[in-house]
């Protein structure tokens, strides 16, 4: 939608909340209406990971993994293999090592999760171009 035809749709209100939505959209951008929403135990996980990591690419990385893994879900179980939370440690308790909160805390998941990359890897971009390659990591 170009500048021109949003501002076509302004002579109209409904119109213009619908091309205002639908420019959003189209951009990625988000529109605030009505009450702020609350946050969500995946959005909470990944504020803390940003946090926690600090830099934007390896963040970036550490993300597109745990997407993948565990869709940001702390709880995340594979039924058939048991790996277990954000970062799908395999078995789940060799996150006792960061915590012993370890199965319900993102940021003692993600801490383990960090370590585990570093120290396999070399860093989160290195385990996410081996799990690009292996659809694993």
């Amino acid at each position: 939608m170009t500048a021109a035809s949003l501002l076509r749709t302004v002579a109209a209100p409904k119109k213009a909340l619908a091309g205002a939505a639908l420019a959003a959209a189209a951009c990625g951008s988000l529109i605030a209406a009505g009450p702020a929403q609350a946050a969500t135990p995946a959005s909470s996980a990944q504020a803390t990971a940003q946090k926690m990591i600090g830099d934007p690419a390896e963040y970036r990385c550490f993300s597109k993994i745990v997407e993948h893994e565990s869709g940001w879900n702390v709880n995340a179980t594979n039924a058939s293999s048991g790996a277990y939370g954000l970062v799908q440690a395999l078995p789940g308790s060799k996150m006792a090592s960061a915590g012993s909160d370890w199965k319900t805390n993102p940021a003692t998941q993600i801490e383990w999760g960090l370590d585990y990359m570093k120290d396999r890897y070399g860093g989160a971009c290195d385990a996410w171009n081996f799990w690009q390659a292996n659809s694993w990591y």
